[in-house]
């Protein structure tokens, strides 16, 4: 099947829009509306729903992970849309696409308004200039308080615009579901044609230069098997071609002489190969060798880089190494320190959140992401590509500034029944946070606002979740670093750890219900070192649950008495992560997550502590 060759357009028809909001709040499902509107599939097409979350990840929970470009057309303009993430942690994605765009749709839920990613990616869209246009999204709610809403938006404006201009925006009432938009939120839309046409009307034409040398930035990658790397970006000036000889330069100003061999535009859902294309125009480029994101792809006899793009530093660290379990091997069929660390260095190119550093172990590599759910989404992907790892407890990145130790931290927001406040607060009190705000309604909802250190905020949203059983949700954002406030005690209580290889029966995890909680069932394999369930008590439980119950030939009343379990507590792998203490690692693999000691062996793990207490005692 041969490639469709297209005409350029002309800048003047071109818009360049990004979709930027607080996770969950309708980007998608809007941007499947303005796609079945504007005649991207046939009338015999089934395209179904999330059209642009195409990751299975994505699909699953329901949030967009990576920033896409698709492009649709309205009567003769092109309008280039990109949908970016709204969770925190993939924050790095919204950085680095919106520099792609010349405006922007604020989309804001009719019933939540504005949350905390809400006001993040606001900043950052008003930061880079983009004219803003408000979508209150999903009116068709009974819950939805719309006037109420859009007041909120514009308090949220006077808060963070730094020019008097960008508190001047149009607001455009839509439901993604039903698929209208309206400008008067009180009437049914038909269509989505109000919000194409604010589009065209409100987002500015791209003023770069068209006859000056090229500029090209370089702001997502991509890789085909047959074709090698794919630089996405926009042309910033200048007009690029097929064959054109140019010259790309990194952050650190090193220069590189290559060639453009394929070019090609959004069109739809898919990429059209053009021979060239102008200023304005977003571009996927290949040719170039070992780009990077930021990197400038200028004219070869003319060049000028483009200032580079600066994301928000990662908070997170953990520890990844290939699995070195009794059970190694049994799943996965990428289980070599050399696969993983071309893995992870293949993630780089993408995921621009992400820095990967060696450690005195070559089998383990230290991971910095941007939070727990970045980084938990990088450990799913690694297992159902086949790999088998074992992943540490999340550590905060500590910095050391003007000779002091700080730390980062971030404000919470949480909102939840009122009845929840109690354990809520004095968990995080446990943690070191500092409340700042507090506010109920009517209803008995209460919105609670924290400071709290990153290193205090792992692990808490597992118990939040545990906590509110559902009812509310919780936010963060980044707030800047910190002096390091010392060590607070441990919140986790001491966990129930297998004691030797086997296959857990009833019998033995009655004995360990009778402990404390299990989290696993009869006919699980285990092996010495495993974490098969937690307690009330601090320290550690060495558990035989293998341990099958004695023959005798003494009958009694009871002896037929089928012993009963409880169901286990079962933990997903972002939840492991936050269980798991310093001395532990989550194993992961294609087929299982499992917890266990750093340390297998019960008499090695009491002999690592007594020497750290001469150690310790001998430095006193």
């Amino acid at each position: 099947m041969n490639t469709p060759v297209i005409k350029p357009n002309d800048n003047h028809e071109i818009r360049n829009v990004a979709i930027i909001a607080h996770v969950d709040h309708g980007k998608t499902t809007l941007v499947d509306a303005l796609l079945k509107q504007s005649k991207v599939f046939r009338d015999n097409q089934q395209p179904g729903d999330l059209i642009m979350d195409s990751n299975p990840i994505e699909r699953e929970r329901g949030i967009t992970i990576l920033a896409k470009n698709t492009a649709v057309t309205y009567g003769n303009v092109k309008i280039n849309i990109i949908d970016t993430p709204g969770h925190a942690d993939f924050g790095g994605e919204v950085e680095r696409v919106i520099n792609m765009a010349d405006g922007c749709l604020l989309l804001v839920d009719a019933v939540e308004g504005p949350m905390p990613q809400t006001r993040y990616v606001l900043k950052k869209a008003l930061r880079k200039n983009l004219r803003p246009l408000v979508v209150i999204n999903k009116i068709d709610r009974p819950s939805a308080r719309v006037a109420e809403v859009v007041d909120m938006v514009q308090d949220l404006f006077l808060e963070v615009a730094t020019e008097s201009e960008q508190l001047d925006y149009p607001v455009i009432y839509t439901s993604g579901r039903d698929g209208y938009a309206t400008l008067n939120p009180t009437e049914r839309g038909v269509d989505m044609d109000p919000l194409f046409k604010a589009i065209i009307d409100e987002v500015p034409v791209f003023t770069g230069q068209a006859n000056g040398p090229l500029q090209f930035q370089v702001a997502a990658l991509d890789y085909d098997n047959h074709i090698g790397q794919i630089a996405v970006g926009r042309i910033h000036q200048g007009r690029i071609y097929q064959g054109q000889s140019i010259i790309q330069i990194d952050t650190n100003d090193q220069r590189t002489y290559s060639t453009i061999d394929n070019l090609y535009v959004f069109q739809n859902l898919e990429r059209a190969e053009v021979s060239s294309a102008n200023a304005g125009e977003i571009v996927a480029l290949s040719g170039v060798q070992n780009a990077a994101i930021g990197d400038t792809i200028a004219d070869a006899f003319s060049p000028e880089p483009l200032p580079p793009i600066i994301l928000d530093e990662p908070t997170l660290t953990i520890t990844v190494g290939v699995n070195t379990s009794p059970f190694a091997g049994r799943d996965g069929n990428a289980i070599t320190a050399r696969q993983l660390h071309a893995r992870l260095k293949r993630e780089l190119q993408t995921n621009v959140s992400l820095k990967i550093e060696a450690t005195a172990n070559a089998s383990e590599f230290t991971v910095i992401g941007r939070g727990e759910l970045h980084l938990g989404v990088l450990l799913e992907t690694l297992r159902r590509e086949g790999y088998e790892i074992e992943a540490s407890r999340p550590q905060a990145v500590i910095k050391t500034i003007d000779n002091k130790k700080m730390e980062p931290y971030e404000r919470l927001f949480i909102d939840t029944d009122k009845k929840y406040i109690g354990p809520i607060t004095e968990n995080l009190a446990k943690r070191g946070a500092r409340m700042e705000t507090m506010h109920s309604d009517e209803h008995g909802n209460v919105h609670l606002e924290f400071a709290i250190s990153t290193r205090g905020l792992i692990g808490f949203h597992s118990y939040f979740i545990r906590t509110i059983h559902g009812n509310g949700v919780m936010n963060t954002e980044v707030i800047g670093y910190e002096p390091f406030t010392g060590d607070f005690p441990s919140i986790r209580n001491g966990a129930l750890v297998a004691s030797e290889d086997g296959v857990a029966v009833t019998y033995g995890l009655s004995n360990a219900q009778g402990r404390g909680d299990t989290f696993i069932n009869p006919g699980t394999p285990v092996y010495e070192g495993m974490i098969i369930g937690f307690h009330q008590r601090e320290k550690d439980i060495v558990m035989n649950v293998c341990k099958e119950k004695k023959k005798t030939n003494i009958r009694s009343s009871t002896a037929d008495i089928a012993v009963r379990l409880v169901p286990p507590t079962l933990l997903s792998l972002e939840e492991s992560l936050d269980f798991i203490a310093s001395d532990e690692l989550v194993e992961i693999t294609p087929l299982n997550v499992r917890m266990r000691k750093r340390i297998l062996g019960a008499s090695s793990r009491k002999r690592e502590i007594r020497d750290e207490i001469k150690t310790s005692s001998a430095y006193k």
